[in-house]
């Protein structure tokens, strides 16, 4: 497999890539907090193998601050001690979302996500995946490769 971009995504179909990137943008500006943000995009670019989005999301969790070891244990999170109830909640329901149609969103992990989140969270989290997932989707289509020296402020 090449490592070589197919075709640039910020090139063409501008107007698609303003808007998705201003979806980001909003979404890091929730009220669930860039950090739980940034969480949930590394976790779920994990599972959907995308290693642009992976080396993007660990370079913004340890610009903010937040320790090398707990980053690097967001692929194990059910194993680490590092993690909030909240975050737990948030990681668990976001990989049911990220997995559907093959994954249930039942009552019962409704209720478990619930018990940590406003009604609000609940579908900023759903935004959140649904934007990470596009980003995904976009960079592994078209094969956008880690960068040898990340752009400047990424």
């Amino acid at each position: 497999m090449s490592l070589a971009a197919r075709i640039s995504l910020a090139k063409h179909a501008s107007a698609n890539f303003k808007a998705l990137f201003n979806l980001s943008t909003s979404v890091k500006q929730s009220s669930l907090g860039e950090r739980l943000v940034e969480l949930i995009n590394l976790r779920v670019s994990q599972v959907n193998g995308c290693g642009l989005c992976v080396d993007m999301h660990w370079r913004d969790l340890i610009r903010q601050g937040v320790e090398p070891r707990h980053v690097n244990a967001v692929a194990v999170w059910r194993e680490a001690p590092f993690f909030t109830e909240r975050e737990r909640a948030a990681l668990r329901w976001v990989e049911i979302l990220n997995g559907q149609p093959h994954s249930n969103a039942s009552d019962e992990e409704f209720a478990l996500v619930r018990a940590q989140f406003s009604d609000t969270e609940i579908v900023e989290l759903g935004y959140a995946v649904a934007t990470i997932r596009a980003w995904n989707t976009l960079n592994l289509s078209l094969r956008n490769p880690i960068p040898d020296v990340p752009a400047p402020g990424f």
